[in-house]
């Protein structure tokens, strides 16, 4: 690795490859970028932006189980709007206020996150470390002939209008993994389904609600997607019934939902039969035309073989605070592998905790206490019940998390509003899942915010 002198101290200055550049991979980019590290961005798309940016094709196969399907990779569809305030989005030192388009709403369209997220590259000149249109193949520890280091070897293909242009294999002192999470479908088993008539899909593949128009749509999963794409089809659908486990139980599954007369609660699936029949727990049933899984994501990198040091489940593991990998520490790192956070705050912490642990600025526990780490944190999920597909959820610890990513990096936490804000905002969701993004509750908070972001943008 070459060195580089800060301040009458040598610190390292690596050579870093970083895979997507979406909101991560920006996050990530800037922050190594600031380090003083040498760095390429890859992406496939042609632009910024990763799954918020709106694509119209789909996968080849919509229920997402075929593995050499064609492939889409953002999950975004035409109505969506954020599920939390901009405000509470930004980025610690790049305020998302509403001069980035035309969408002055507190919840913005996906168009608006894409206009703030370029303006983000634009302004930390990122735009010219991103290769863009060029997907990674393959990434490899390898030992190298020269220095007998081990580097990591990374195998690209740009592709032009879809025609390959260019195969190329790189060296890297360390890689740092950011294309997310939310494109490779999961979906639900349900008894019955190889026979049962109808058409299955899997809600990375929705895009617009036309195509439902007077059909009956089952829609498997109450989380803020399911729920949010319940309503859109609703708009256009003869009915729309969705089936969830978390009802609260103040759930009558004997009246419609909402402000929608043609939307159904019911609890899970236990049958679909060869009449068209799908079958619900509580003991009532529906003929449908569409099976819509609304079912979350797993996490899927092909491209990264560790020889089996890292293994991609239900979660990536192990992994020392989400974002280190202890035997390969530090050239390996992932970031934004949490979910159901703060996304883009969460992002620049943990990519200014690898920036400067890659630059010797701040040191790693040896790998046998970062397994030791690992473990306690894995015995205590199991000995919680929480099943391993949420063990990359932060829940109620999640600002504790960026408190200490903070303290790693030397700075300050998190302004507490952000906590109030997301804290209302998903009870608002929750409480008001047809208006929440029409109406904040709390025009003080909103203000104080407001305020932050603004003495922000004048001093930075």
């Amino acid at each position: 690795m070459a060195n580089c002198q800060i301040v009458d101290q040598v610190y390292k200055c690596c050579k870093v490859g970083v895979i997507g550049a979406g909101a991560a991979g920006l996050a990530t980019a800037k922050e190594l970028i600031h380090e003083g590290h040498k760095v390429t961005v890859f992406e496939q798309a042609m632009q910024v932006g990763g799954l918020w940016v709106y694509d119209p094709e789909v996968d080849s196969d919509l229920l997402g189980v075929e593995p050499h399907r064609k492939r889409v990779h953002s999950s975004m569809y035409a109505s969506l709007r954020t599920n939390l305030p901009r405000e509470v989005m930004s980025f610690i030192d790049f305020p998302f206020l509403t001069q980035q388009g035309n969408d002055e709403r507190c919840y913005p369209s996906h168009k608006e996150v894409v206009l703030y997220l370029e303006k983000f590259a634009t302004e930390f000149d990122l735009l010219d470390v991103i290769q863009f249109g060029t997907s990674v193949e393959h990434v490899e520890l390898v030992t190298t002939d020269s220095t007998s280091e081990k580097q990591w070897k990374v195998i690209t293909t740009r592709r032009i209008d879809g025609v390959v242009d260019e195969v190329k294999e790189e060296l890297f002192d360390a890689v740092v993994v950011c294309s997310g999470h939310y494109f490779e479908p999961k979906i639900a088993n349900i008894p019955g389904i190889n026979n049962w008539p109808g058409k299955q899909m899997h809600s990375h593949n929705y895009r617009l609600a036309q195509p439902f128009t007077n059909q009956c749509v089952v829609i498997i999963g109450t989380q803020p997607s399911g729920m949010d794409i319940s309503r859109d089809v609703a708009n256009v659908a003869k009915e729309v019934h969705i089936s969830g486990r978390s009802w609260n139980s103040s759930i009558n599954f004997a009246k419609p939902m909402g402000q929608h007369q043609n939307i159904w609660p019911h609890s899970t699936v236990i049958r679909t039969c060869e009449d068209g029949t799908v079958k619900f727990k509580e003991g009532s049933s529906t003929m449908a035309d569409v099976i819509m899984h609304c079912t979350g994501y797993r996490y899927y990198y092909p491209f990264l073989d560790t020889k089996g040091l890292v293994t991609i489940t239900d979660i990536v593991k192990p992994i020392y605070q989400h974002v280190f990998p202890p035997s390969l520490a530090p050239s390996l790192s992932f970031v934004g592998l949490p979910h159901k956070v703060l996304p883009f705050p969460l992002f620049q912490f943990q990519a200014k905790w690898v920036a400067m642990v890659l630059s010797g600025k701040v040191k790693l526990p040896p790998t046998s206490e970062m397994m030791e780490s690992i473990k306690a944190f894995y015995d205590q999920c199991e000995a919680s019940g929480k099943p391993m597909h949420q063990w990359h959820d932060l829940g109620d610890i999640e600002f504790k998390y960026l408190d200490w990513l903070a303290d790693q990096s030397g700075s300050e936490h998190l302004e507490s509003w952000r906590s109030k804000m997301k804290n209302i905002a998903f009870q608002h969701l929750f409480n008001n899942p047809d208006t929440y993004q029409d109406q904040w509750p709390d025009e003080d908070l909103h203000q104080e915010a407001l305020l932050c972001l603004r003495k922000l943008e004048i001093t930075r």
